[in-house]
C-alpha cells in the first residue's frame, strides 16, 4: 500500500496519448493499478487514467523548471538565525517535464510575487529540505501575514512531529489545479502549543509554471444523468469539467463502463445562462474518496458546435476566475 497522502491525481500531471509512463499508477486508495512502463494507447485509455489514476507526488517534485538564463539571487534575512535564503533561481529544478521541449516550458515559466497566488486555507504544500533532497514533508496552509510569515501545519513522520530546526531551509511546492508553484523559504519558528504549526519565512518570489495543457476546470454543478438500457437516472454533482468530458459523484453506482449516457446541466457562460444536454459514454466508476458515493467519469461524444462553444467559454472563464 502506497502512502495515500503522497499521491496526486493524474489531472495534475502532463500525460497524453502515445506517452509511456515511467512511474506507477495507483487508485484513490493507494493500490497499484499499473506498474511503470504503461503506454497510453488511445483517448479512451487516457480519459480513464485521468478519472481514476493517481501518481506519487515524487514525480511532480520535478515539474517546475529553472530559467535558462542565470539570475542574481535575492538575499532575504531569516528571522530566527540571520541566515540568508535562496531565491527561486537557485532552486536547482529541472528544465522540462518528460516528453516536453525545454523551450515550451520556458515560455510558460514565470516569476511572480506571493500576493498574486490565490491559495486557500487547507492547500497542500510539499516541503523539501534544501540540504537533504530525501527529506520531504506534506503540510497544509493555515494562513499568512503579508511580508512577515506563512503558517502551515507541522509535518508528521510515523504519526510523530518531525524534528525540524529553526533556520532550516526548504523548497516548497504546491499543485493547485493546472498550475505548479515553488518558492524557497526557511523555518522561522516551530510552535508546539496549543496546536503544533510552523512559521515559514515569507518569500520574495514564487516560481510558477503550467503543468498540464488540457483545460479541466474544477466545478460544483448539479446535473441530471441518465445511463444505459433500461434507463437509470439520478442526480450527480460534477466535480470537474472539460470540453472532452466530466466526472461527478452519484449516491449509488449507476450503469456500467461503456454505457451510453445523457448529462443535463446549466452553466453561465459569457454572462448568459445556457442549458446543455450532452451525449456521453461512461468510462469509469469507482468509490468516491471519504464518502459512500461513487465517482463516475464520462467522455462527451457527438457534441454540436453550440455545445463546444458553450463548454469552451465556460471552462476557460472558470479557469481564468480561479487562476
Amino acid at each position: 500500500m502506497n502512502d495515500v497522502q503522497g499521491l496526486m491525481s493524474l489531472k495534475h500531471a502532463d500525460v497524453c496519448v502515445g506517452q509511456t509512463l515511467h512511474w506507477p499508477v495507483y487508485n484513490h486508495a493507494g493500490e497499484l493499478l499499473h506498474p511503470a512502463g504503461l503506454k497510453i494507447e488511445d483517448q479512451q485509455q487516457l480519459n480513464h487514467l485521468l478519472d481514476t489514476g493517481y501518481c506519487s507526488s515524487d514525480y511532480l517534485w520535478d515539474s517546475i523548471p529553472t530559467p535558462a538564463a542565470p539570475v542574481v539571487p535575492v538575499q532575504t534575512s531569516t528571522a530566527a538565525t540571520g541566515e540568508t535564503q535562496k531565491s527561486g533561481a537557485e532552486m536547482n529544478l529541472p528544465v522540462a517535464l518528460p516528453g516536453r521541449r525545454a523551450e515550451d516550458h520556458q515560455a510558460k515559466d514565470a516569476v511572480i510575487d506571493l500576493d498574486s497566488v490565490r491559495w486557500t486555507v487547507g492547500e497542500v504544500f510539499y516541503l523539501q529540505a534544501a540540504d537533504n533532497a530525501a527529506a520531504r514533508y506534506t503540510v497544509r496552509l493555515i494562513g499568512f501575514v503579508k511580508n512577515k510569515t506563512i503558517l502551515v501545519t507541522a509535518p508528521l513522520v510515523d504519526g510523530k512531529a518531525a524534528l525540524i530546526r529553526e533556520g532550516q531551509h526548504f523548497i516548497v511546492r504546491a499543485f493547485p489545479g493546472k498550475k505548479a508553484y515553488a518558492f524557497s523559504t526557511a523555518l522561522q519558528k516551530n510552535v508546539y502549543s496549543p496546536y503544533p504549526y510552523l512559521h515559514l519565512n515569507y518569500p520574495k518570489e514564487v516560481r510558477s509554471t503550467t503543468i498540464r495543457q488540457a483545460a479541466r476546470a474544477s466545478v460544483k454543478i448539479i446535473a441530471a444523468v441518465s445511463i444505459g438500457v433500461p434507463e437509470q437516472s439520478a442526480a450527480a454533482t460534477l466535480g470537474d469539467l472539460s470540453i472532452g468530458g466530466a466526472s461527478g459523484t452519484i449516491k449509488r453506482q449507476l450503469g456500467h463502463k461503456g454505457d451510453a449516457a445523457i448529462i443535463k446541466f446549466r452553466v453561465n457562460a459569457a454572462g448568459a445562462d445556457e442549458y446543455l444536454s450532452l451525449k456521453a459514454i461512461l468510462r469509469s466508476v469507482a468509490p468516491a474518496e471519504n464518502s459512500s458515493d461513487f465517482r463516475h467519469g464520462f467522455e462527451f461524444i457527438d457534441l454540436t458546435q453550440r455545445d463546444k462553444l458553450v463548454l469552451s467559454a465556460f471552462v476557460h472563464q472558470t479557469l481564468a476566475e480561479t487562476d
